[in-house]
């Protein structure tokens, strides 16, 4: 008996943005590369009437069509754009759904590697029955952080929410072994820096440029790709091979390798390095981008519905 994940739903804002309508919004900027290099086509933004909130609510009414409500007991949510500072969102989205009141909520702040470790927490919960059925949401709208001038980081990131069933089962595809890693060093190359307890939101804040002529201030979110790319080749690999290794595997075991969905060029080199199959690699951006804690579920809902299909 272990833990599984059963269901997987996923959910886009009604709005989405072309490369080519990016390309008439922003001439100056070469949105050619998105295609061919980074592997985006399309993403999804919110407008500014609809929070992380809203989709997520949408992510888990679209479970339910398939799974029972009153079965869930705990709500394990993923985000980095809260409804408020306080309270937690995970209970908001409880009251929400309309779920019973005897059950557990939590939200957790973490980004691209959120998915994961939501498993992590859902997997414990379940397994040492604390939990029969656990609900993991991740929802985001990193859109609402972005610069308008920010073409680089508007090209690469959207919005989204999904919705994960984990229960308890006796089936031998249950969730294995997980490892962690932490650096927080480099803390600030991925950040929003005011908005919080050490610095409040500064309407004067100074325009800052950085790449290709992008604009963005101490108030919206700034990425340093290069950073994070080499931080990503240097760790990922050598973590990979751990990971497998404390489960008894090698690559040659896995039929799927399914990454945080970044971008296609990072994806490509990480797949090489692990000399990893191009037939047992997915690769999943190019409708809906990088959508941070959510990447990961909607490429395993996607593959598991084209795998379905054939």
């Amino acid at each position: 008996m272990g833990a599984i994940l059963k269901n997987i739903e996923y959910i886009f804002p009604e709005k989405g943005y072309t490369n080519e309508e990016l390309s008439l919004k922003y001439p100056n900027y070469d949105f050619s590369k998105f295609d061919t290099k980074v592997g985006i086509k399309k993403r999804y933004w919110v407008d500014e009437n609809t929070t992380a909130l809203d989709l997520a609510e949408q992510a888990c009414e679209k479970l339910f069509q398939k799974v029972n409500r009153d079965d869930i007991d705990f709500i394990v949510y993923c985000t980095q754009s809260p409804e408020y500072i306080l309270p937690t969102t995970a209970c908001l989205l409880q009251e929400r759904l309309g779920l019973k009141k005897s059950i557990g909520c939590f939200d957790f702040n973490l980004g691209c590697s959120g998915y994961i470790y939501g498993l992590s927490m859902a997997k414990g919960l379940v397994e040492t029955n604390q939990a029969k059925n656990v609900l993991l949401v991740t929802a985001e709208t990193y859109s609402k952080y972005l610069n308008e001038n920010d073409m680089s980081n508007r090209g690469i990131f959207g919005d989204a929410a999904t919705a994960s069933l984990i229960s308890l089962g006796s089936s031998e595809n249950t969730i294995k072994k997980f490892l962690f890693g932490t650096d927080g060093k480099g803390y600030d190359k991925l950040i929003v820096r005011n908005g919080a307890s050490k610095y409040p939101i500064d309407e004067k804040s100074a325009e800052k440029i950085y790449g290709s002529g992008n604009t963005y201030t101490d108030n919206d979110l700034y990425m340093d790709g290069p950073a994070i790319f080499n931080f990503t080749s240097e760790v990922i690999p050598i973590f990979t091979n751990e990971l497998l290794e404390a489960n008894d595997l090698n690559v040659d075991d896995c039929d799927l390798f399914v990454f945080h969905q970044a971008n296609k060029f990072m994806l490509d080199f990480l797949r090489k390095k692990n000399k990893i199959n191009k037939d047992k690699f997915y690769i999943d951006l190019e409708e809906g981008g990088n959508t941070v804690s959510s990447t990961i579920p909607i490429a395993l809902k996607r593959w598991s519905d084209s795998y379905e299909g054939e």
